[in-house]
């Protein structure tokens, strides 16, 4: 397992088909998944499959990446980059199980991604979308520095689209 950052409490490393459990927990969770369009893995086996399948990293060189809590070396979530190759660009998401929302630890490791993205990727813009309806991304996608770009659906839900262009390097 590939180690990519580090924050002050957190890891972000390649996620694995070791973190399946744990995978298939996070999305088990119907307050979890609520504004993402996915469905639950039907089981444990299922979310193997999905790890051992996930392209990302070989295709794009970066993808969403497992959150690891360093004080209890416990996935908590992930976080990442994922390109998108229809639209051409590059977004911003996380997931955390439940039990740890209003820890920061969204921000902080989407934090992390955006300066990952713009100084080791050479990105120049990234993206975040996120259902109208879900006010906690929204405030995440905000308090990162993106700003919102337009209106959109998503899964056939009222949805936005925030955007943040790379900075000047003196503000890095």
């Amino acid at each position: 397992m590939r180690y990519i950052l580090e924050t002050n409490r957190l890891i972000l490393r390649e996620l694995h088909p070791n973190d399946a459990k744990s995978f298939y927990n996070l999305n088990s969770n119907p307050n979890v998944i609520k504004y993402t369009g996915n469905v639950a893995f039907k089981n444990e086996e299922e979310a193997t499959e999905f790890l051992v399948n996930y392209q990302d990293y070989k295709l794009n060189g970066y993808g969403r990446w497992a959150v690891i809590l360093k004080s209890t070396n416990t996935f908590i979530g992930w976080c990442g980059l994922k390109f998108d190759g229809v639209e051409n660009e590059t977004d911003i998401g996380f997931r955390f199980f439940e039990e740890e929302w209003g820890k920061g630890y969204a921000t902080e490791s989407a934090i992390a991604c955006l300066q990952y993205g713009f100084e080791k990727l050479k990105l120049k813009r990234i993206i975040g979308r996120a259902m109208k309806a879900n006010i906690g991304s929204i405030k995440v996608l905000e308090k990162i520095g993106l700003e919102y770009e337009s209106d959109t659906q998503l899964d056939g839900k009222d949805a936005v689209i925030y955007k943040i262009e790379k900075p000047d390097s003196a503000d890095l």
